[in-house]
């Protein structure tokens, strides 16, 4: 029986002997396997790591993916890639969207209601929650532990320590050491400093709650895709109120190696295919990789000015400017595109029939 801490569904935190079964989608199946995904039951763990759990001195847990640049991914539609033994197994984004196609009384569903075929992935960083001040006040706390060190306040310099990776940063940016010791302490610091204002996070970003409750309201499924670990992530979900808007997240334990997956991920524990979805993104990278993963990309004007966001579908200055009827207007123009592969209609002349006259005489 396994045990894992991935979950397709948000659930409260629960104690450590609680767990529950789900089914992942019956239409997924991946080519190469013995069985159908379909038909095995995976055993899912309720029980997230505590406080002292994640270490014996007491520290913060930390994340790989914390302050490092993700790889945007699938620019050549790959998806994910195990090793069985049997050789290598890839999935990618066009057999995502051809396996997991409604049908049968799904499809019928989704006719009377439309808005419940959609899938919306929202990044955590900056359209959830505020995490640019977040990671601008744990550089600053950095600065002032450390004697005689500061961080520029010049826009460049800012625009690096929010977007590249922490060892980046202080080895080429901030020039505070050399990869060695002394940068993985200052690393270490930089993490804990920022959960311990994480800790702190009680509202999300504005008028995103009253976009949660109006999809709520309409049936649309929701999931959260961040590079926090799944603890941390769930009691800042419950601290603001929107635990119950989420039916599944993706964290640090699910062990994506690029935005796309991350994105890709998630439309598999909300059971869409990625060309149903909509994901709701502030950066230029995460909009390449929701395109790359042929779903939609909403842009939150903020972090990044309106014209580093051409690119995606629909750019917004806040939630209040949205309503349900976008997400089908999003997909009103979906079809043949000009770069599509297409079914060449020939049209067949009719035969030509010779008149034959025959005389009697």
């Amino acid at each position: 029986m396994e045990c894992t801490h991935s979950c397709s569904a948000l659930t409260p935190i629960r104690g450590p002997s609680q767990f529950r079964i789900i089914t992942p989608p019956r239409q997924l199946k991946i080519p190469g396997s013995r069985k159908a995904w379909g038909r095995k039951r995976v055993v899912v763990c309720n029980k997230t790591p505590s406080f002292n759990e994640n270490n014996s001195n007491g520290t913060f847990p930390t994340s790989k993916n914390l302050f490092m640049q993700e790889a945007i991914g699938a620019e050549h539609g790959e998806a994910f890639e195990a090793y069985r033994p049997n050789g290598p197994l890839k999935v990618d984004v066009d057999f995502l969207n051809d396996r997991m196609r409604e049908s049968g009384l799904q499809r019928i569903r989704y006719a009377m209601k439309p808005d419940e075929a959609f899938g919306l992935i929202f990044s955590w960083d900056n359209v959830v929650a505020d995490t640019r001040t977040l990671r601008i006040d744990a550089w600053n706390q950095l600065a002032s532990e450390e004697a005689g060190k500061t961080i520029p306040k010049d826009g460049e310099t800012q625009r690096w320590v929010l977007s590249a990776g922490a060892e980046y940063v202080l080895c080429k940016i901030l020039c505070w050491g050399e990869a060695g010791k002394e940068v993985e302490r200052l690393k270490m610091r930089l993490s804990e400093i920022f959960y311990e204002e994480l800790l702190e996070l009680q509202a999300p970003m504005e008028g995103l709650k009253e976009w949660l409750e109006a999809l709520y309201t309409a049936g649309v499924p929701c999931a959260v895709a961040s590079s926090l670990d799944r603890y941390n992530l769930l009691a800042a979900l419950q601290r603001m109120g929107l635990q119950k808007y989420f039916q599944a997240i993706v964290s640090d334990e699910d062990g994506m190696e690029s935005i796309a997956q991350r994105f890709l991920s998630a439309a598999v524990k909300l059971d869409r295919p990625p060309s149903k979805c909509v994901v709701f993104e502030d950066d230029p990278r995460g909009i390449t990789a929701a395109h790359n993963c042929t779903m939609m990309a909403v842009a939150l004007i903020g972090s990044h000015p309106a014209y580093e966001l051409v690119q995606a579908d629909l750019a917004v200055a806040s939630f209040s400017e949205l309503s349900v009827i976008n997400l089908r207007r999003l997909f009103a123009n979906k079809g043949c595109e000009f770069m599509d592969l297409q079914k060449q209609n020939v049209e067949e002349s009719p035969s030509k029939k010779k008149l034959i006259i025959d005389t009697l005489f």
